[in-house]
């Protein structure tokens, strides 16, 4: 059977990222390589098996694919909450800026927040 080991996300300060991705939304440290021009990041949900990879966004393709999802609106990768009002709060009390508030979205509640370094991220939470 597949299973999703790793995704990533392009930031466009990878240290940056790390502080926000740990010490905001509270995800805790996999790897952390020193490769000399990048570092090799990941992160993971405490409880979960998939890592997230910090990856640098400096080339060309990175920079279009971020730069045309942040014009959309579109988020780079949406994360599953129990209570999304809860969050919406801790979140916004450390300083998150939202684009969106909490809001129905058929059988979800969502809320977007900018992650500090070039993308947005969805948060949603099942209703019902």
């Amino acid at each position: 059977m597949l299973k999703i080991a790793m995704t990533s996300v392009y930031v466009d300060d990878e240290e940056r990222a790390h502080a926000f991705y740990t010490d905001v939304l509270g995800f805790r440290t996999r790897t952390d390589l020193d490769l000399g021009e990048a570092r090799f990041i990941t992160v993971a949900a405490p409880g979960q098996d998939v890592e997230l990879l910090l990856e640098p966004g400096d080339s060309p393709l990175a920079e279009q694919y971020r730069k045309g999802l942040r014009e959309a609106g579109l988020p780079c990768i949406v994360l599953g909450v129990d209570n999304l009002a809860g969050e919406y709060e801790r979140l916004s009390g450390l300083g998150v800026r939202f684009t969106q508030p909490p809001t129905e979205q058929g059988p979800v509640l969502t809320a977007v927040l900018d992650d500090t370094v070039g993308n947005l991220v969805q948060l949603t939470q099942p209703l019902g």
